[in-house]
């Protein structure tokens, strides 16, 4: 029988040289004829074999089924290489954590003179001992931003119309150790230096009475999860976060606080509201949050609500307040972990002018993700209201999570 050239696949070298490929066993040959004989005798001896003649529809079944085999293998080797690539970028690679992270990056400082060994060495021992405590050194921290900004707005006359504001809230950015994947440890931090300055949450933060380092928040939220908080999500991580670079989102926010008896919900936005891909839903939502209890005509409120969690795909940052303008408008002021300690610094010295508030301010068009997700602190739980909230942790809706590693926990949405 004689091979049909459309058997044969080629391809061009570049240099005007074409090379054909056997089908059967994937030989190339710059010679269409040699490789026809070829193909022949692996169809003669395909025949010999079965004791008979193959005929052209069986070649072409054949045929078919070994490139759909081949399609297959490429397909599942590109899902392979895709999802390690998720995986580095979500930092559950297992390529180590925070402490290893912050070794090499003094490591490579001194290497570019950037940082002297006996300064490497210190930073060390001390990284050390923080860990060792389970304690932040407290060098990524900014306090009384807050307190600035309520001198700050007493005084501003020509935009704001009202102003609400957190608790007292320190500012954490991200370190040596956690930059590129920390945001989500450090807006914990954020809530958490405010709910430690509450009163009215002095029995659930009786053990907690400094803020955690990220390698301690970690095992804070694996605890959460040997309770029985968010199963689908501590299995997303294996049920384990400790010595990784593992993003964390509002998902393992609000398991944390509920397993401090802390009072919280999510909320998911889950599609624009607005136009532009716009979310007026959303800060509708947190004025509420805001001036609910506090509606009197003084311009300034300095509330006592805790900040908020807010979390987008890739990011997430704190609702420290919410401004409404004179044109009616509301802008929200935020958070940012990754901000960095010598830009927080100059709100402590604001301007008259407000330009430093730049840092803070975004407006309803400058928060244009798909979806958002908060976690709003309201009080304190009760053992028995802590069992029941446990309990609806058996309902799942949407949640953001990382591509390919999906997972969920009880939300309301909006």
């Amino acid at each position: 029988m004689k091979t049909s050239v459309n058997c044969i696949s080629f391809s061009d070298t570049g240099n005007g040289e074409q090379l054909y490929e056997c089908p059967m066993c994937s030989l190339t040959c710059t010679n269409i004829q040699i490789l026809e004989e070829h193909v022949d005798l692996h169809l003669e001896e395909h025949s010999f074999s079965e004791g008979g003649n193959i005929t052209d529809l069986e070649l072409a079944q054949w045929l078919q089924t070994e490139e759909d085999k081949q399609q297959r293998s490429e397909e599942e080797k590109r899902e392979r290489e895709e999802f390690k690539k998720l995986q580095r970028q979500y930092g559950l690679d297992n390529s180590g954590g925070y402490k290893q992270q912050f070794l090499k990056n003094m490591e490579r400082e001194v290497n570019r003179g950037r940082m002297q060994p006996f300064e490497y060495h210190k930073r060390k021992a001390d990284m050390m001992e923080c860990l060792a405590f389970g304690i932040d050194d407290g060098k990524t921290k900014t306090s009384g931003v807050i307190e600035a900004l309520c001198k700050y707005y007493q005084n501003e006359n020509k935009d704001v119309r009202h102003v609400w504001l957190s608790t007292g809230v320190d500012h954490f950015h991200s370190s040596l150790g956690d930059r590129g994947w920390g945001c989500g440890y450090r807006n914990f931090q954020m809530l958490l230096s405010s709910l430690l300055q509450n009163s009215l949450y002095n029995d659930c933060l009786r053990d907690t009475t400094l803020i955690p380092s990220i390698p301690k928040i970690q095992s804070m939220i694996e605890d959460a999860w040997r309770e029985g908080f968010d199963p689908h999500g501590a299995s997303h991580f294996n049920n384990r976060l400790h010595g990784s670079k593992a993003w964390i989102g509002a998902c393992e926010i609000y398991s944390l606080l509920t397993s401090l008896r802390i009072k919280c919900q999510i909320i998911d936005f889950h599609k624009p509201t607005g136009p532009m891909g716009t979310h007026p839903r959303l800060f509708e939502w947190i004025l509420r949050y805001y001036s609910t209890d506090n509606e009197g005509g003084a311009k300034v409120a300095c509330t006592s609500k805790p900040p908020i969690y807010l979390q987008h795909q890739g990011h997430s940052r704190t609702v420290v307040g919410i401004e409404e303008r004179k044109n009616k408008t509301l802008c929200l002021l935020l958070f940012d972990p990754g901000c960095p300690s010598q830009e927080m610094q100059k709100l402590l010295k604001q301007n008259s002018d407000g330009t430093s508030l730049k840092l803070l301010r975004k407006f309803v068009g400058s928060l244009k993700e798909k979806q958002y997700q908060i976690v709003a602190i309201d009080g304190v739980l009760s053992l028995e209201e802590k069992a029941v909230t446990y309990c609806g942790h058996i309902r799942y809706l949407q949640t953001i999570r990382i591509p390919k590693l999906s997972s969920g926990v009880f939300t309301a949405t909006l």
